[in-house]
């Protein structure tokens, strides 16, 4: 019995939740709960068993205990969660989307950064040659003077350039150090691991994402009934998390009204039709004028930059036009969207694209001039080269002739250097990113930060209502942030190969930017006016990513794979190719059938028809997805339709039950007033069952002559055969019926069995 008893004591603390009973009840009676199990669930051991088993409750409350402090602790060590949640109590989901995505892309660049510092930079700074030891680490002579200027490090130039930060710092040589640490193929192989990884990272989170919104099930049914009754959480504690939950449940009320609303917008097609296509017309000649202006500007820088007294402008003209490009563009798409009345949702994807669009063809153009550059240094390259090689000819051949001493080395500062390209192309990649840094956190700080101040406090003595008017205040910029993100995030793959530092410097600008746009949203941004609701996961975002990823490995690849290294700086110089440094490691660091086998494999026979069989394999995977994907929806509109098949049916078996139960409350006292008062007499004799059996055939028979029932069973009972001993005559009414005798016994007074006192006005004649 005592285990009995705490088996229902622990089924009743497990469904507890479910009772329909107060809050205050379920707290009494679950500590009671609690306590009896607590009490009485170590003594169901007998003898020397009852310790033990005593001992395995106790351990296994422990480990339940444990292991639900440390699901808390998961929870608690999960960066800004706390801020994201708050964020997305007040703006919603789809601007909590944007900083779950921030989150995201700082833990990949933090991956990145760990791979970069520790394989490469670490083990050339500790393990290589320092400072000052050969030309590719030292500053020219010329350029020692002002090496140390603010203006001249602003421009990443100086000491800055001959660091660790960029690729010319890196020395060729096969091994460095004690460890034997091959520096060249390290170097290539973690440029070629960034985009493995991330590729790897952002698929494999674009089928995660994939997997929780088809797992989620079809939401799309009492959408309001289900937040009314089931958003709030009861286990809250906090005030302060009281009123975010109840933000959050408000915003999405907002949200899905909106979702509804569009749902059910009626418009006219074709005046709608004709908006979309000026719009869309509208942004591609911008689009076009901005790659224009793009190329014109940077053809033009390089020409600024032979110049020898080149003012800041002449030097950043480029940043400085693609960062006010970002600036103002984003609104011009906005105002003219406005044309296309657009879902707020679908709005915010053709955004999302245009600014992608605006800032790929800036980024690819701003490379292709770019790359006009590349061509002269390397023709450039030539000549120093010989000049460098007849110096340093010239040098030692003066020392022998004046002495027979050995001559001492040249110093690096006075030996001829090379452009350098590589680190040409990672300057203005950092000079960018540095640039779009700063343009982001002085448009939050001046377009939301200064402009909530003067709304704030000037709307007291302004003419007309500031908050409701022009300016207002700011909301929040989506588009242009996660764009932002992704552009910014394309320009650090491509420019890690050519500078391994800017990874970090990434880093640091994703930390910043947290807890700096987490503080000016909730202190200076409104909601949007139509609020609405992100979807179930932030695939498009990856998509976006994911197309950003490839376009950034492009350059890289035709670098590699194209141009030739420089002959003085980097750990590729003195190579044909970069990727020469992969058949060098595997002829001299691998047997020789190893050599043979990768020769084999690199064979175009092999890899063509390999690149077709997985081109083949996707089409058919694809090819069954959608099947699948058909097939759910055929699936969940057969449920749909079943599901309002059997609820027609239930409502229309309840409706005919309570009209056939009306009707039989108004029908039965006139059916059976017709029955004579003999046959009353003769059923008051019969015994109790035959009295219940009568009263079931009455109540058939009652049944039987409704008008529904009887005519449905007219067609199916043949007319009963009835002897009739005399006519039929008509009934009387009496105005007051004559009491009866009491029955003996104490039975009740009245003309049948159980009616009580009171007789029926009808009275049939006998």
């Amino acid at each position: 019995m005592l285990m009995e008893e705490v088996e229902q004591k622990k089924k009743l603390i497990s469904t507890m939740r479910n009772k329909p009973w107060r809050m205050m009840k379920k707290l009494s009676v679950l500590r009671e709960a609690q306590a009896f199990v607590e009490k009485f669930e170590g003594a169901l051991g007998k003898g020397k068993g009852k310790k033990l088993y005593a001992y395995k409750m106790m351990m296994a409350k422990k480990w339940v205990k444990f292991k639900r402090d440390f699901d808390n602790f998961k929870t608690q060590c999960i960066p800004w969660e706390m801020k994201i949640k708050e964020v997305e109590s007040h703006f919603g989901s789809s601007v909590a989307s944007y900083f779950i995505f921030l989150r995201w892309m700082y833990g990949v660049n933090l991956v990145l950064f760990g791979l970069i510092f520790g394989l490469v930079i670490i083990p050339e700074v500790l393990m290589g040659m320092p400072y000052g030891s050969m030309p590719r680490k030292t500053v020219p002579r010329a350029e020692q003077a002002t090496a140390m200027d603010f203006s001249v490090l602003w421009d990443f130039e100086g000491y800055i350039k001959y660091s660790a930060l960029f690729y010319g710092y890196y020395n060729n040589q096969r091994t460095i150090g004690w460890l034997k640490y091959r520096l060249p193929m390290a170097y290539f192989m973690v440029g070629i691991s960034v985009f493995g990884y991330s590729l790897m990272v952002v698929i494999r989170s674009m089928a995660r994402n994939a997997n929780e919104s088809t797992a989620d099930g079809d939401d799309e049914n009492f959408v309001f009934s289900w937040k009314m009754f089931t958003s709030w959480d009861y286990l809250i504690g906090n005030p302060e998390t009281a009123d975010n939950k109840f933000a959050s449940i408000t915003t999405s009320f907002k949200e899905s009204i909106v979702d509804e609303q569009e749902s059910n917008k009626d418009e006219n097609i074709h005046l709608r039709r004709f908006l979309r296509v000026l719009a869309n017309v509208l942004i591609i000649c911008c689009l076009c004028g901005s790659g224009y202006l793009i190329y014109f500007v940077v053809k033009r820088s390089q020409t600024f930059s032979k110049m020898q007294n080149a003012g800041w402008y002449e030097r950043n003209e480029v940043e400085i036009v693609m960062s006010l490009l970002g600036m103002f563009c984003p609104p011009l798409f906005e105002t003219i969207a406005t044309l296309e009345n657009y879902h707020p949702r679908i709005g915010l994807k053709w955004q999302l694209g245009r600014i992608f669009a605006l800032f790929l063809g800036n980024l690819y153009t701003f490379l292709l001039a770019l790359m006009d550059d590349v061509n002269e240094k390397l023709a450039e390259e030539d000549v120093v080269k010989n000049i460098t090689r007849w110096t340093l000819f010239g040098y030692y051949n003066s020392s022998m002739e004046n002495s027979t001493a050995t001559p001492p080395p040249l110093d690096p500062a006075d030996v001829p250097r090379g452009p350098c390209w590589e680190t040409t192309v990672g300057i203005e990649i950092v000079r960018l990113t540095v640039s779009d840094i700063l343009v982001t956190f002085v448009t939050i700080l001046v377009g939301d930060f200064i402009r909530a101040c003067f709304v704030r406090f000037m709307n007291y003595c302004w003419c007309w209502d500031l908050e409701a008017g022009f300016p207002s205040y700011a909301e929040f910029d989506i588009s242009g942030n996660v764009l932002g993100l992704v552009f910014n995030q394309g320009m650090i793959w491509m420019g890690s190969f050519y500078a391994p530092g800017l990874v970090g410097i990434n880093v640091l600008r994703l930390l910043t930017s947290m807890y700096f746009q987490c503080w000016a949203v909730m202190s200076s941004n409104v909601p949007h006016a139509r609020v609405f609701k992100a979807s179930k996961s932030n695939n498009f975002y990856m998509g976006l990513l994911l197309l950003i990823l490839f376009l950034s490995l492009l350059p890289v690849a035709y670098t590699i794979m194209s141009l030739p290294p420089s002959f003085d700086c980097g750990p590729f110089s003195g190579k044909k190719r970069m990727y020469d440094v992969i058949q060098e490691t595997i002829e001299l660091d691998f047997p020789l059938f190893v050599a043979k086998i990768f020769g084999y494999v690199a064979n175009p026979g092999l890899i063509i028809p390999a690149i077709l069989l997985m081109v083949l394999a996707i089409y058919y995977l694809n090819a069954v997805s959608e099947a699948y994907q058909r097939a759910n929806a055929e699936l969940k509109k057969k449920m749909q339709l079943q599901r309002e098949e059997e609820k027609n049916k239930r409502n229309n078996k309840a409706s005919n039950n309570s009209m056939m139960q009306d009707l039989e409350d108004l029908l039965a006292p006139s059916t059976k007033s017709e029955s004579s008062p003999k046959q009353a007499e003769d059923k008051k004799t019969d015994s109790p069952n035959q009295a219940s059996t009568a009263g079931k055939q009455e109540k058939a028979e009652a049944l039987n002559s409704s008008p529904i029932t009887a005519g449905r069973r007219a067609a199916f009972i043949p007319p009963p055969h009835v002897l009739v001993t005399r006519p039929l005559t008509p009934g009387t009414w009496a105005p007051y019926p004559q009491p009866r005798q009491p029955w003996p016994g104490g039975r009740p007074m009245g003309p049948f069995p159980g009616r009580g006192r009171g007789q029926p006005r009808y009275v049939h004649p006998v």
